[in-house]
């Protein structure tokens, strides 16, 4: 009896702690109790590898089956794959053919390059106007011009063939999601794992049940590519204004015509920014997919990584760059294109100009480069370069600039990369484990701290404690300079809109950039470290700092500003004491999304010497050992999941103490 009076005098002293006080006294009760128990036992300080789980051998065991004994009513499960991959090569080679390779069968040359060129302007012109036309046509004879034209479109044929088959499999993923509220929890939990897993994650699977080549590149890239498609029909559709939705109704439409002639239609806009997450998606795991066979630009860069040929793949990366560029704005332009309406009287040519002239185009371009094989394919004589010019400035850089760029690099590491990765790697796991279960028990209740301490507590039964932590200590560090960057950004874009607009394009740009891009100056300035790793995360992922920021500030009502000016404070007071507090959520979202990107980010690392999670998907991949692979990336999911439900919980908790909600 007396005990339980004890308990209930514990909690009662707990209750009247003051709100601010909770977590840190929570947390300091945790990191006393799991620093005892380091002290005390040794399986504490460090998890014992006779306890790990063996579910890394069992997973490959499992897709070693499937590849090869795995079969159902006298089918093998390898048939139907090869089935998959033969579906799948019929219009992957017709593209092929169609851009570099020709009809051999029929003794036919590929499309000329001028015409490739003139058909993209074309689109543009009909998507976007004048501007777009000349900046994609100038783009694409890049590719021509600096002879890399076959393998640009190699890396083309396979977003061209995949961008339909994922948007199509997104569509009806995300149509069956809003007709169930079941198969909508379901899809939106594998989708919170596909899109924190990184690319490289699926590599590993796809080559033992397909093989190395472009087809498993394209099914790697489709798994990827496709969330962004579904989760964007499932916000078109259930955002569809409710009176457009009774006007069908009433109209007659049955729920299929209600579907395809009222709600997508009116959905139009969401489902094209869908359909543009997964263009770049795309381009993004093509080049990634080279580590599996996939011909094309990735596949060059990254030879051009690993033989140090700066100058080459500063080349191929502006290629890729601005493959994106043009894929982005086309389908941006297509999107805010209105449709437009034609008169019954007018004649074909006037109701379809842009087709018309790219039939003559094709037609005249065709005929004329049997003349002049120039126009077909651009002879090396008249390519240009400036790799060697990079080579040299490396070189140069390296001689003379160098020596003053590696005291630094060495004084930033040793100074306070290795103390901050010393410090991760000392944690002992009950002291973790119990810092992420009371801080989602604070936000979240019993539900998120049950959910938070298992995804953890798997990581460290899976055998993968110490990479993580490593994974940890990059994307913290990386972080911290994120936000000490993207906050300040943001900011200033919130203060001038002539800046918003500079440093907006910026991250316009930045976000079109595939993540190896980010590799080659970092290997020019930083050669191989922990330092140029935290440097290139930090390229790729402060874009959402610096959005988020700008967005929070911009959303403050001008009464509350109003408010503020008339107390008499100046404008830092404003600044610190009411506007970034109001956007903390805003904020607290980007930094969320930052380290989302700093995650995935990290398998891309793992080319130039990391030692963290994403090194253990790299390895994974030359011998095909895909439990490796798989637990290895959802371990990185698993710390992006875990990151995504404390940040947003902590913001809702914000939002509801400013009254927001």
């Amino acid at each position: 009896m007396s005990s339980v009076l004890e308990g209930r005098g514990a909690q009662q002293r707990w209750a009247r702690l003051p709100e601010s006080l909770v977590l840190p006294a929570l947390f300091l009760l945790v990191v006393a109790a799991g620093v005892a128990l380091a002290m005390a036992f040794d399986w504490a300080a460090r998890w014992p590898s006779e306890w790990v789980i063996p579910l890394r051998s069992w997973v490959t065991q499992c897709f070693q089956w499937l590849g090869s004994d795995a079969g159902l009513f006298g089918v093998k499960f390898r048939d139907v794959t090869r089935g998959l991959s033969w579906l799948l090569a019929q219009p992957l080679d017709l593209v092929e053919a169609l851009l570099y390779g020709g009809f051999r069968d029929l003794d036919l040359p590929p499309l000329p390059w001028v015409v490739v060129v003139a058909g993209v302007a074309t689109l543009a012109h009909w998507a976007g106007g004048r501007g777009l036309a000349a900046f994609c046509a100038a783009a694409t004879a890049y590719l021509a011009l600096f002879g890399i034209w076959q393998d640009s479109m190699k890396t083309l044929a396979i977003v061209l063939v995949t961008v339909p088959v994922a948007a199509a499999t997104g569509l009806f993923l995300g149509i069956w999601a809003t007709r169930s509220r079941r198969a909508e929890s379901f899809l939106t939990t594998c989708f919170d794992i596909m899109q924190a897993t990184p690319h490289m994650a699926y590599l590993t699977p796809v080559v033992v049940l397909f093989g190395f080549g472009q087809v498993p590149a394209m099914m790697a890239t489709v798994v990827f590519a496709m969330p962004p498609m579904a989760r964007c029909v499932i916000l078109g559709i259930r955002t569809v204004p409710s009176d457009v939705v009774e006007a069908g109704r009433m109209s007659g439409c049955t729920p299929r015509q209600l579907l395809w002639k009222v709600q997508l239609p009116a959905a139009h806009r969401t489902l094209m920014l869908g359909l543009n997450q997964v263009v770049m998606q795309t381009l993004a795991m093509a080049v990634i997919a080279s580590l599996v066979g996939a011909a094309g630009l990735g596949q060059k860069l990254l030879f051009s990584l690993q033989q140090l040929r700066i100058g080459k793949a500063t080349e191929l990366g502006i290629a890729i760059v601005l493959i994106a560029i043009v894929l982005d704005r086309l389908t941006q332009a297509y999107a805010r294109r209105e449709p437009a309406h034609a008169e019954e009287r007018r004649t074909f040519v006037q109701r379809h100009p842009h087709l018309v002239l790219f039939v003559v185009v094709l037609v005249g371009g065709t005929l004329l480069s049997f003349a002049l094989p120039e126009i077909a394919i651009l002879p090396k004589y008249l390519t240009i370069s400036f790799g060697q010019p990079v080579d040299h400035a490396v070189r140069f850089m390296s001689k003379y600039l160098y020596p003053y760029i590696h005291p630094l690099r060495d004084a930033i590491t040793v100074e306070l990369l290795l103390p901050l990765r010393d410090a991760y790697l000392w944690l002992p796991w009950p002291l973790v484990l119990g810092l992420i279960g009371a801080g989602a028990w604070h936000l979240g209740g019993r539900r998120l701290a049950a959910l938070t301490v298992a995804l953890a507590a798997s990581v460290m039964l899976v055998g993968f404690w110490v990479p993580a932590m490593m994974t940890l200590y990059l994307v913290t560090a990386a972080v911290i300079l994120c936000i000490l960057i993207g906050i300040p950004m943001g900011v200033l874009a919130s203060r001038s809109d002539r800046l918003a607009r500079i440093i907006m394009s910026i991250c316009d740009t930045l976000q079109t950039f595939p993540s190896f891009i980010y590799l080659i100056p970092v290997i020019m300035l930083f050669k191989v470290g922990d330092l140029s790793n935290v440097v290139a995360i930090l390229a790729y992922a402060s874009v959402p700092a610096v959005r988020y920021t700008y967005l929070g500030l911009k959303r403050i009502p001008a009464v509350t500003i109003e408010a503020a000016r008339a107390s008499g404070t100046t404008s830092l007071q404003r600044l610190v004491k009411v506007e970034l507090p109001i956007a903390l959520p805003e904020i607290m979202l980007g930094i969320n999304q930052t380290i989302m990107m700093a995650l995935a980010m990290t398998a891309i690392t793992a080319l130039i010497g990391s030692r963290d999670l994403g090194q253990e998907i790299y390895k994974a991949l030359p011998g095909a050992d895909v439990g490796r692979g798989v637990l290895a990336g959802l371990s990185i999911a698993f710390i992006g999941i875990i990151a995504d439900r404390l940040i947003g919980a902590w913001a809702k908790h914000r939002k509801k103490q400013l009254g927001a909600t």
